[in-house]
């Protein structure tokens, strides 16, 4: 039988994840390429053969989205699985419309299909958008387990934008690992938080063998999840955390309205900083479309330090030109309008944002180009030594008081800064009852 000729629609994660678990050594499918989006620089590499497999001596061509047609004509492609997340449903489906005008089907895996099953008690922690809050909740789901005696990994989602055969699996339990997985910016800002406080964690591109290591050294695992993508694991607790901040999102964006529909407990973060109204309104379309969902809220308190203590923080805030770095993907493909920094600048009495965009040089501009809707504040992209380079010419050419830092790592350990600088910090804080320990010992965790 000729066997059915794939091309997967990627951005370096979910991607890989699809094929290893359905394509890998089924001699019913070929997979003739990937494509890639999203992430800058990670087209026009090639998925090895040592993660392809025995059907795939010379592994998988990566290319750029914007080929799609071309490829779709030229390879012959039968069917194109969409294999990426944090996208709305209008974009995904325009996506499918050109798939089909091409000539190919057009398909989506489900979870069932792509999801791994571990011998050992699963919490997945997943998000209806990126941005939600959904690694500060993992954090304190882990220091939870880790109090009640249990041995603890998380597994986080991937992001596998280096040497793919050399990153198959990878191990973080310190600092200096992120030096020798040569991790990017968005990298260290997930993986960081976890080591400060003694955590291991897990990622890469095969999970299967990631999960096999994981295993041999805890009681329960985390899955940390990312870009809203669903789980790569069967969940024993199933967590989504959803955002009043961008209310309406959850029930328009894939897979995060399918994270929603499937949650065990739907977590309504920031709450301290959102309209009240949007967060009953938030409520409504959870109980619309998940209505036996255990909904909690929690707020994201925050606070200031510098060099100085939190008071001299404050002080270099108030009534100060304020130049705020925020998390890069929360303010790109998350399409948040704004960030913990900007928040922290309206709170400690900045005079003025400044906007950077006049001063963004290179590949930071770029970014500037491509969102549009992003101003007076810069996103901290750094996806490659390149991209660091840039943003930190950006931050120290744009005329300011101050630089309010609200990226989830310290960005001084990466970028020379030679303003005075603030850090912004913050925490999941569960409002009221059943809080998160609850929640663990109903579903015998703890």
């Amino acid at each position: 039988m000729e066997r059915i000729r794939i091309l997967i629609a990627g951005a370096g994660g979910r991607d890989f994840h699809n094929f290893n678990t359905v394509f890998r050594d089924n001699e019913i499918y070929e997979v003739v390429a990937f494509t890639a989006t999203q992430i800058p620089d990670i087209q026009d590499r090639t998925y090895p053969p040592q993660l392809a497999g025995r059907l795939y001596p010379e592994g998988i061509a990566i290319h750029d989205e914007s080929q799609l047609e071309r490829l779709i004509a030229e390879l012959h492609v039968d069917q194109v699985i969409f294999s990426y997340s944090d996208v709305s449903h209008d974009y995904v489906m325009s996506l499918g419309n050109r798939v089909i005008a091409a000539g190919a089907d057009f398909r989506v895996l489900s979870a069932r299909a792509t999801m791994l099953r571990s011998q050992k008690p699963m919490i997945t922690v997943c998000a209806v958008r990126t941005g939600c809050g959904k690694s500060q909740t993992t954090r304190r789901i882990i220091e939870l387990l880790l109090e009640a005696g249990k041995r603890v990994v998380a597994i986080r989602h991937p992001m596998p934008y280096g040497d793919l055969a050399r990153q198959r699996v990878q191990r973080f339990a310190k600092m200096a690992d992120f030096d020798e997985h040569q991790c990017t910016i968005e990298e260290r800002e997930e993986y960081e938080p976890h080591i400060q406080r003694g955590n291991v964690v897990y990622a890469g591109v095969d999970y299967g063998a990631i999960l096999a290591q994981a295993e041999a050294e805890a009681d329960v695992i985390v899955w940390d999840g990312g870009n809203n993508d669903l789980p790569f694991y069967v969940p024993d607790l199933e967590i989504v955390v959803a955002d009043p901040h961008r209310v309406g999102h959850e029930l328009h964006y894939t897979p995060g309205t399918a994270n929603l529909i499937r949650a065990d407990v739907v977590i309504i973060n920031k709450v301290d900083t959102a309209n009240r109204a949007d967060v009953e309104q938030l409520r409504k379309n959870i109980a619309a479309v998940n209505p036996t969902a255990k909904v909690i809220e929690a707020a994201s308190p925050l606070s200031v330090v510098s060099q100085g203590g939190e008071q001299r923080a404050v002080e270099l805030i108030q009534g100060k030109r304020v130049l705020v770095v925020e998390d890069g993907p929360t303010l790109t493909h998350g399409e948040m309008g704004f960030g913990v920094g900007v928040v922290a600048a309206r709170k400690f009495g900045a005079a003025q944002l400044v906007d950077p965009r006049p001063y963004a040089v290179g590949r930071v501009a770029e970014t500037f180009e491509k969102y549009t809707r992003i101003k007076d504040l810069l996103p901290a992209v750094g996806y490659g030594d390149e991209q660091v380079a840039d943003l930190q010419r950006t931050i120290n050419e744009t005329p300011c008081d101050v630089v309010l830092i609200g990226t989830p790592i310290d960005l001084r350990r990466l970028v020379r800064i030679d303003k005075p600088t603030v850090r912004v910090t913050y925490e999941l804080q569960v409002q009221g009852k059943p809080d998160l320990g609850d929640l663990l010992r109903e579903y015998k965790l703890i």
